[in-house]
């Protein structure tokens, strides 16, 4: 398969997107693709194509089998079939769709941006689809080397070809060792379902002590 171009990846990552976040709109309408593909939250970079340059997109894309034109509409409808086409689980499909759309991530920031398309179970199990995609010939992903000051790893999809490493790296602030806000999140999202399973044990300790006659604390 042939290098894709930035907007055809974008037009992509956001047909992959819509169909798990709005799966009532979805195949997507061109007016909803082109919607998607300039939002200005969620997408990195932000652009602003024309109807038209998403239409040359989406026949890029239709001649390599990764988009297709739904039927049993009125109105033209796309939908991908990008998984089907890669030989991809949807776990590694939601993964380069984040990628398209967000650009270089930690393993951490694609848990939490994932959220709604796939839930991992923890970060290794988001490292290890990673690892499966960067092992396939050809590769898919890459890991990035670690940029100064940063504290993890980025990752970068190979879709559009090689990644120019230093490019893609996020910069590091002046200050040096500083955490992004994607990192932030991330561990506060993981904060969170620490403390919710930690509330359920509670609850099931102190009603098992109850059964048992034992004071559970």
């Amino acid at each position: 398969m042939r290098p894709l171009t930035p907007l055809e990846a974008r037009v992509l990552g956001v047909l992959v997107e819509k169909q798990h976040t709005v799966p009532d709109t979805y195949p997507l309408s061109l007016n909803a693709l082109v919607a998607g593909c300039n939002q200005k939250t969620a997408r990195d970079p932000v652009i602003s194509a024309t109807d038209a340059e998403v239409l040359t997109a989406v026949d890029g894309l239709k001649a390599l089998s990764l988009v297709f034109e739904g039927s049993g509409s009125r109105v033209v409808r796309f939908e991908h079939n990008l998984g089907r086409v890669l030989g991809l689980p949807g776990a590694s499909v939601a993964l380069l769709a984040m990628l398209m759309l967000r650009g270089p991530q930690t393993a951490a920031e694609l848990r939490l941006h994932c959220e709604r398309l796939y839930r991992f179970a923890d970060i290794s199990s988001v490292e290890g689809f990673l690892d499966e995609m960067a092992a396939k010939e050809p590769a898919r992903v890459l890991r990035l080397p670690r940029a100064p000051g940063s504290r993890e790893a980025r990752w970068a999809h190979l879709l559009c070809g090689e990644v120019a490493a230093e490019a893609a790296a996020v910069d590091a602030a002046p200050g040096g060792g500083s955490v992004s806000a994607g990192e932030i999140a991330a561990l506060k999202a993981e904060q969170a379902r620490l403390a919710e399973e930690l509330a359920q044990l509670r609850a099931l300790v102190r009603r098992i002590g109850a059964e048992l006659g034992i004071d559970g604390g």
